[in-house]
């Protein structure tokens, strides 16, 4: 830092690239072609940020696309995120990257949001876990970015809207996995778009400052979300927030004259290139590894794992009874398959925005149940009788609905004019000589063929306009399944659809996210019984959209409280169609012999999981506690995946700490440590009661 003159200080205080010559890249698919540099100063060797996006796999190159984050959380496995982390972070240093923003953690407040597909689910402890262990695993590599801070999950309006929310629901709702994943050593920091109580997040010293450092220690560095992610130089800077990215824009134009004018202090600049300087210090040793051949993108090894997690995250949620048997798994001799509706052939990974992976080589349902069956027989759907008429040959038919990056994802729409007053009058001629000299020596990236149609740039994306299937699914779903009565829907989205108007009509019914690329040897894994189904919902999903909170896309102002998701649900008296953590399996699980003790630190939880069907399987013990205040929602303060052979048992130890039962209190504004009387419930999903809670008294 005594070494830096000035402007190489200040140089470090947003990324490298020219604002007006790098929009004309990003138009033209170049956020897929190099990471974006920040904070390199030749002079002086120090190496700044090569950042590359995520979270499904490496944003730059032709990386492996894993299946979204919504589909890895129903896997309720750190462990597996961990090494999917590992993977992402291999393919990341391939391709020149050293810091990513793959670690997205907002809470599914509500199911219409339209990224919902980038986070783990609805609750915060289950969220940070898995939140915790891609961060393990993406820094043995790169360093890793957690965003966005804080309180985001409304797309449409995430540049305007201002979120209203307590300390109580702020500190025990919106902010838990966030400090979770910066104790697992998190390097960095994305603040949000939307403002919190009234101050916009990248210039919000309240959270930049207060929580984030002062109260949580955090010691790493906070960047921007890309473009708009502040408003103003000086308020940011003093905020805590370090590095403007992707461009130089507001900091360049405005920065130097509040430093003039005493708006903008030399101390904090100082303070945020330490930051930086200090976390590319203690991330060395990852960084300074020699980093992978490109060879490794898409290697068959990456291509196992995606397979792995996309059959791991297949929530099986309805099986019932055909000719006296459950319709799952089929019978290795079926002999005919009928696949229908147009996204079983269609290759459909997910959004098209910033998390966009090009992946050359994805597999769709069809392709997956081809390797799988004996013969398929495949319809659009597009005509109900064809479709119908499909079926009806089959000895059981497969329809596959839902939703695309048209539906729901990154909103990349029409922005308030106003923001356009942002960027600078003009690019430094200096820095976009720069830029051309960089681009000119960039690996080749192809565009996969499933993109040849959409437009260069981004997808529009946004949230969704409803939580239903569309009316021609619904209709080809009816058609098939009169015409077939073995019949399995696989849902493709990001989050909850609502299925009450239909799902009395089928026996069989499977949430299949976007699966990745290998998605459909994943799902046909599971529906062929290779695998037993393990996963379990990371969200609610209602009856009905009455029984979920409001959801405005187009609010300036809205308010989050301590009620979403399961929690809303049972506040208000709601069933829900599928509760959290719900999921069936191929066989049945008992919960035997458990036992609860405590000290001053943890609690420790020890019983047995006995298989009492025919087919090895896995269950997740869930760890629900009611707090001792009769005013609290419930809590999840533990889970954990077990595997167990059929007709056997298998033992499950958790220690979890007992500060998972604070809460907080607005006077004094701290946590306050857990006293009086709780009880702890082992369950299969939020709603399950058959095993009876456990009392605990502290």
């Amino acid at each position: 830092m005594a070494g830096l003159t000035p402007e190489e200080r200040l140089w470090c205080l947003d990324g490298d690239l020219p604002a007006f010559a790098s929009l004309g890249m990003l138009n033209d698919d170049g956020y897929h072609r190099s990471p974006f540099p920040a904070a390199q100063l030749e002079r002086v060797g120090l190496p700044g940020i090569r950042f590359s996006d995520g979270p499904r796999g490496a944003v730059v190159g032709n990386a492996t696309a894993f299946p979204v984050s919504m589909a890895r959380g129903a896997t309720w496995d750190p462990d597996l995120e961990e090494r999917v982390g590992d993977a992402i972070g291999r393919e990341l240093r391939a391709v020149g990257a050293n810091f990513t923003g793959a670690v997205c953690v907002n809470l599914l407040r509500h199911p219409a949001w339209g990224r919902a597909q980038e986070t783990y689910g609805e609750d915060p402890h289950h969220v940070g876990e898995m939140g915790a262990a891609f961060t393990r695993g993406l820094q043995r590599h790169v360093m890793a970015c957690v965003k966005h801070f804080a309180c985001n999950s409304m797309e449409n309006a995430r540049f305007t809207v201002d979120i209203e929310v307590d300390d109580v629901a702020l500190h025990e709702v919106y902010l838990p996995h966030f400090r979770r994943i910066v104790d697992e050593g998190v390097a960095s920091v994305m603040s949000a778009y939307n403002s919190v109580n009234g101050d916009w997040c990248g210039q919000n010293r309240r959270l930049l400052t207060d929580l984030l450092r002062d109260e949580w220690g955090f010691e790493g560095f906070v960047i921007s979300d890309f473009i708009f992610g502040l408003r103003d130089a000086a308020r940011s800077l003093g905020a805590g927030l370090d590095i403007e990215m992707p461009f130089r824009m507001i900091r360049t134009k405005d920065l130097p004259t509040a430093l003039e004018n005493g708006a903008a202090s030399w101390d904090d600049v100082d303070r945020a290139v330490t930051r930086l300087v200090a976390t590319l210090l203690r991330f060395d040793d990852v960084l300074s590894a020699p980093a992978p051949d490109r060879s490794v993108l898409g290697s068959v090894e990456h291509r196992e794992l995606a397979r792995e997690v996309a059959r791991r995250s297949v929530v099986l949620l309805r099986n019932e009874p055909v000719d006296g048997l459950p319709l799952l798994p089929l019978p290795a001799d079926t002999s005919t398959i009928a696949v229908i509706g147009q996204l079983a052939a269609t290759v459909n990974i997910g959004d098209g925005g910033s998390s966009d992976v090009w992946d050359l080589d994805c597999h769709t349902v069809l392709d997956g149940l081809r390797a799988a069956a004996t013969e398929v027989v495949y319809d659009g759907g597009t005509d109900l009788e064809a479709a119908a008429a499909s079926a009806a040959d089959a000895d059981v038919a497969l329809v596959v609905v839902g939703y695309t990056h048209l539906d729901e994802g990154e909103y990349i729409g029409d922005i308030d004019t106003s923001l356009l007053d942002l960027f600078p009058p003009a690019d430094e001629p200096e820095v976009v000589a720069l830029m051309a000299a960089a681009l000119q020596d960039l690996p080749p990236t192809t565009k996969p063929p499933h993109l040849a149609s959409r437009s260069r740039g981004f997808s529009t994306g946004g949230d969704r306009s409803s939580l239903r299937l569309p009316d021609g699914d619904v209709r080809l779903i009816r058609a098939v399944a009169v015409a077939n009565p073995r019949t399995i829907v696989a849902i493709q989205a990001g989050s909850a659809v609502i299925t009450s108007e239909w799902i009395e009509s089928v026996p069989a019914v499977v949430q299949s996210w976007y699966g990745g690329s290998r998605a459909g040897e994943g799902l046909a894994d599971v529906l062929f019984g290779v695998v037993n189904p393990s996963a379990r919902l990371p969200f609610t999903v209602p009856v009905d959209d009455a029984d979920l909170p409001p959801f405005d896309a187009a609010a300036t102002s809205f308010r989050y409280d301590r009620w979403h998701g399961w929690w809303h649900l049972s506040r208000t008296g709601r069933t829900p169609a599928y509760p959290f953590g719900f999921g069936l399996s191929y066989t049945t699980f008992t919960v035997e012999d458990v036992t609860l003790t405590w000290d001053e630190r943890v609690i420790h939880l020890q019983g047995s999981i006995r298989n009492t069907g025919d087919h090895d399987g896995a269950d997740v013990v869930q760890v629900y506690a009611e707090l001792a205040d009769p005013d609290a929602p419930d809590r999840l303060i533990g889970f954990k995946r077990v595997e167990v052979a059929a007709g056997n048992e298998a033992g499950f130890g958790l220690v979890i700490p007992l500060d998972r039962l604070a809460t907080w209190d607005p006077d004094p504004n701290r946590w306050k440590p857990p006293s009086g009387h709780h009880r702890i419930r082992i369950a299969r999903n939020a709603t399950d009661h058959a095993v009876e809670p456990l009392d605990l008294d502290l």
